[in-house]
């Protein structure tokens, strides 16, 4: 069974009318609406979290398999194109 903890939240009055008008809208209350909501943005910050360390934890390599990179002047020539 899942523990569930009480918090009391403040809210201005729109973003409060407009929780209870989503929550009718799914058929809860606005308290699990708002849990979800909180739990959606934690799901997706761990999510993130998760990839960016995988993606920093592979080694760069580099794209010019051994062969010289183009110097910037041949890159950036525009003779061809007056």
């Amino acid at each position: 069974m899942r523990r569930l903890k009480n918090v009391t939240i403040t809210l201005e009055d729109g973003v409060a009318r407009w929780a209870r008008m989503e929550a009718a809208r799914e058929n809860t209350s606005v308290s699990r609406f708002v849990g979800e909501l909180v739990a959606d943005q934690m799901r997706q910050r761990e999510q993130y979290e998760a990839a960016m360390e995988r993606y920093l934890s592979v080694k760069p390599r580099g794209i010019s398999k051994g062969h010289p990179y183009p110097r910037r002047e041949a890159l950036h020539d525009r003779a061809s194109v007056r």
